[in-house]
C-alpha cells in the first residue's frame, strides 16, 4: 500500500493512536512527524505524575520499561492498540516508523492531519515534548 506522513502537532495521543493503530493493521505504511509536539489532555499536574510514578515502577533489571522520549511514548501508546505479540501485529508495527520534528527526507512532503485527533476542546494539555523533559530525556 501507500506510504503516508502524519503531522502529530496538536493532535491529541490516544486519539491519534486509535486512528494509526486502525490503520497499520490494514496494511498501511505510516511515519509520524513531529511527536514532541502530540498532546496529552488533562491536569498539568496530574499527568506529570501518573508519568513519574510510571517511571518509578519496576526495577532496572526486570522492567516494565517506560520510555522517556517523545516518539518513544508515542509508538508505545500506539503498540498498545495492536496485538503485537500476534503475526498480524508485529507486521504492523514494523510499518510504523515515529520521529522527533520532520527528518531531512521529509521537508519538501505534503503531510496528513488527522481531524478527529485534532485538540478541539481541551482546555489543559502538555504535549509530549514537555513531558519528555520533565522526566529528563534528551532529543
Amino acid at each position: 500500500m501507500s506510504m503516508t506522513i502524519i503531522d502529530a502537532s496538536d493532535h491529541v495521543v490516544g486519539r491519534l493512536a486509535s486512528v494509526v493503530a486502525k490503520r497499520l493493521l490494514d496494511g498501511e505504511e505510516i511515519i509520524i512527524v513531529n511527536a514532541e509536539k502530540a498532546l496529552i489532555t488533562g491536569d498539568k499536574a496530574e499527568i506529570l505524575k501518573e508519568f513519574r510514578w510510571r517511571m518509578d515502577v519496576g526495577s532496572t533489571r526486570k522492567g516494565p520499561y517506560y520510555p522517556k522520549r517523545p516518539d518513544r511514548i508515542l509508538e508505545r501508546a500506539i503498540n498498545g492498540m495492536v496485538p503485537h505479540k500476534r503475526p498480524r501485529g508485529k507486521t504492523a508495527m514494523k510499518k510504523l516508523k515515529v520521529y522527533v520534528a520532520v527528518p531531512e527526507e521529509f521537508k519538501d512532503k505534503r503531510l496528513e492531519r488527522i481531524p478527529e485527533a485534532s485538540r478541539v476542546t481541551a482546555e489543559s494539555f502538555l504535549s509530549l515534548g514537555d513531558i519528555s523533559k520533565h522526566l529528563g530525556a534528551e532529543f
